[in-house]
């Protein structure tokens, strides 16, 4: 990431705190960072799934 013309260090950092807000390399960082058992990564699967299910739904009603 480059600085843009006339952009300040502060609106940079602001820029670049999201994008790798949106391109998940924090999530996976916070992740890898511990051990996690299988069973607790079916959970966290299995609860993103009903999450986006029920958000789904709640959208559409």
């Amino acid at each position: 990431m480059r600085l843009r013309t006339n952009e300040s260090i502060e609106q940079a950092l602001k820029r670049f705190k999201k994008l790798i807000e949106r391109s998940g390399i924090r999530t996976e960082m916070k992740r890898s960072a511990y051990y996690e058992k299988p069973s607790e990564r079916r959970r966290r699967a299995q609860r993103k799934r009903l999450k986006k299910i029920l958000q789904a739904n709640a959208n559409s009603a």
